[in-house]
């Protein structure tokens, strides 16, 4: 039985294995983050999450046990949680909370049930990128720190020559103004329940996000199976983009070509599979939560 789905109070003996557990799985991608950040060094791929969604590496480290669990003993640690309150020796999360976020909660499950209920789109190939950077000067372009595979002229190409159908949102909203036009869809903040669908690798990344802005009713454990999918599919995203990332020890995915493009769907398939499971423990939390 996992964290989240279950019950009842742990005492110290049997959650402190689990905090130090998760401390130590967490550290592993918190700092060498923290590490670069204070040297001044960016990283193409590795700093994304960190700096695109909002959740701190603090909060990512912090151990709770999710709605549904009380924790007994020595508790001060977790009871300095957002959303934890202390009784005696009890720490867990406020009951008046799930009616104070009870149309937040509403509003995520909602997103997570309508992308969980369609089908997987796999035929985008990552061209959302490719259209970040389309007919942009070397200067302008968002990592231009790294240099692109094909070069300016060639990545416009690829642009030119496939049928860009992204269905994110957050992903289409940074198209240069030359790519807007080209996208087969006219994805906005408020039709994303209308838009988003599994197969797309940034929906994946996103079941993170919806992790971390459900806390502290889904547990740490959960939240960092969430994070970690999303470190993966961010590799994906990045060595299928236009960027040349060899420099960083990443092999490109070349959605150029036929071969370039089975890879891509092949391991697009398997995130979606890997995103739909943990979307639905994620709608396991909140329709308990809403349960009451």
């Amino acid at each position: 039985m996992t964290v989240e789905t279950s019950s009842g109070v742990l005492p110290e003996r049997a959650w402190r294995p689990l905090a130090e557990a998760h401390g130590a799985r967490v550290s592993a991608w918190t700092q060498p983050y923290l590490d670069r950040r204070s040297r001044g060094v960016a990283h193409p791929v590795d700093d994304f999450l960190w700096t695109y969604y909002s959740y701190r590496p603090k909060a990512l480290l912090t151990w709770h046990p999710g709605w549904g669990i009380a924790l007994a003993d020595d508790v001060d640690e977790v009871a300095a949680v957002r959303g934890y309150v202390v009784a005696g020796d009890r720490a867990f999360i406020d009951p008046d909370l799930p009616l104070r976020r009870a149309d937040q909660v509403h509003q995520i499950r909602d997103l997570l049930v309508a992308t969980d209920g369609r089908p997987p789109a796999l035929a985008c190939f990552g061209l959302h990128e490719w259209a970040m950077v389309y007919r942009q000067r070397p200067d302008q372009v968002r990592h231009n720190r790294v240099p692109l595979r094909l070069g300016n002229a060639g990545s416009d190409e690829v642009v030119e020559s496939h049928r860009i159908m992204c269905s994110h949102y957050d992903a289409y909203r940074f198209f240069t103004p030359e790519a807007v036009d080209l996208n087969t869809k006219r994805p906005t903040f408020d039709t994303r329940a209308r838009n988003e669908q599994p197969g797309c690798l940034h929906a994946g990344m996103d079941v993170y996000k919806w992790a971390y802005k459900l806390a502290p009713f889904t547990s740490a454990e959960l939240i960092a199976d969430c994070f970690a999918l999303a470190r993966e599919i961010r590799e994906l995203d990045m060595r299928a983009s236009p960027y040349d990332l060899r420099e960083w020890g990443y092999s490109p995915v070349a959605i150029e070509t036929a071969a370039g493009k089975a890879e891509y769907v092949a391991a697009q398939r398997v995130f979606a599979t890997r995103a739909g499971e943990l979307r639905r423990r994620l709608i396991d939390v909140a329709d308990a939560v809403l349960a009451g």
